[in-house]
């Protein structure tokens, strides 16, 4: 009698969990129907709902990514301003016999930027080598209306070097700003690719830095916001030899603001987690199924 009370208890309890579930979903029809969504992901500056619905792969993402060019020269003529407003050309800081670490990035990025710039922080804080004696550090602004604005890359650089917590080190830090003409030439030759979305006024990019050798030529390729600082210490110190590594794997992170009143690429993700759901309630059941058929041969026998 005691068994048959938990045994019934658990049915209980698995069919109360499957109604729960049940429920959820059904906000979750409801909120579809609403078309907006509050979470913290869709943070948008801009929207236009006359956008047609969409479904799948946003457009600027077909256009964008990260192709390794390993062994590509980089453009040393191009000029740009450094964080001073001084014009500067990029071959200035490949004249002191150190590899770059290099990262295409916007200063007033809202989103991946910033984390690719922290996660890059935190992984030199994380290996003995020093930025200005063993290597270089430069940040190449995409957005050339950065360009004109005065003290966005000098705020950017103290920010880092603050970050980065070692003294000494600013001559190792270069934050640069530069014309269409400048930053495609660069980027082109890096195969960093970057698009202008106009429904969210923002830039679409994916997220990573490369390690260059002393002379200019792409050496290695770091995807995402996380290097493991031991990888990268070893891209440093092998890119000082003048050594081009082997491609690496692409696991590429986007930047890029979904627009929750179309659904774009964020509806995709809501029906992969309403399948899971769905797939939820039906293993429960079947476990239910199994419990009642046990339950009531125990009962006969």
């Amino acid at each position: 009698m005691i068994v048959k009370y938990f045994r019934s208890k658990n049915l209980i309890r698995t069919g109360a969990i499957a109604a729960v579930l049940a429920a959820l979903l059904a906000g979750d029809a409801v909120g579809q129907k609403n078309e907006h969504y509050s979470s913290p992901l869709y943070a948008p500056k801009k929207y236009d709902p006359s956008q047609p619905t969409g479904t799948g792969l946003p457009e600027p993402l077909k256009k964008i990514g990260i192709e390794q060019k390993l062994g590509s020269q980089l453009p040393l003529e191009t000029v740009f301003k450094d964080e001073s407003g001084r014009a500067v050309k990029l071959g200035d800081f490949f004249n002191k016999g150190r590899p770059v670490v290099l990262a295409f990035v916007y200063y007033e990025c809202p989103m991946l930027c910033n984390e690719v710039l922290n996660g890059l922080t935190g992984s030199l804080k994380g290996i003995s080598l020093n930025a200005g004696k063993d290597f270089d550090v430069i940040a190449i602004s995409i957005d050339a209306r950065e360009n004109d604005k005065e003290g966005l890359a000098r705020n950017k650089k103290e920010s880092y070097l603050n970050r980065y917590g070692r003294p000494d080190t600013a001559d190792g830090w270069h934050f640069l700003t530069g014309t269409e003409e400048s930053i495609r030439a660069a980027s082109n030759a890096a195969g960093f690719g970057f698009e202008w979305d106009e429904a969210s006024q923002q830039f679409a990019h994916a997220g990573g830095v490369m390690v260059t050798t002393p002379d200019g030529k792409l050496s290695r390729y770091f995807y995402g916001i996380d290097y493991a600082p031991r990888d990268l210490k070893l891209g440093i110190m092998e890119s000082a030899e003048g050594r081009v590594g082997n491609a690496a794997e692409q696991l590429l992170l986007y930047c890029f603001h979904y627009d929750p009143s179309t659904g774009k690429y964020g509806l995709a993700v809501l029906r992969i987690m309403r399948a899971a759901a769905v797939l939820t309630l039906i293993g429960m059941g079947a476990m239910g199924l199994v419990f009642w058929r046990r339950n009531k041969r125990v009962s006969s026998s």
